[in-house]
């Protein structure tokens, strides 16, 4: 069931490939070891004027958000290590350093999301 929603900051003339969403599920799936087929991605792109810092931060900063919805969450170091996996596993695929990805998981969707009107359970 993992979901996540991906948006990336574009730096000044960069364009999304028209792969790179495929290819962050499939870095994803990876990271999670879940069956074929239920990693699933949403991405957008931001541009440089639909984003900023307070303080006006840094210009040529260009992060990567992401939200992450699991049925389960893992506990404690497993937690860690799938964020680190997942983290640097993006960075790479969208060419940014891994202090620029900032991975946000949502509460566990068991019980409170369904699919085609039936709850995951």
């Amino acid at each position: 069931m993992p979901i996540l929603e991906i948006e990336i900051v574009l730096s000044p003339n960069e364009l999304l490939l028209s792969d790179l969403a495929a290819r962050l599920a499939e870095a994803a799936a990876a990271v999670f070891q879940g069956p074929k087929g239920s990693t699933w991605v949403k991405l957008r792109a931001l541009q440089q004027t639909e984003y900023a810092e307070d303080g006006g931060g840094p210009q040529d900063v260009h992060p990567v958000f992401v939200r992450v919805l699991k049925a389960r969450l893992p506990r404690g170091g497993d937690l860690e290590t799938e964020i680190s996996r997942l983290t640097e596993a993006l960075a790479q695929i969208c060419e940014r350093p891994a202090e620029n990805v900032h991975v946000i998981y949502e509460p566990a969707g068991r019980g409170r999301v369904a699919f085609g009107g039936k709850p995951v359970r």
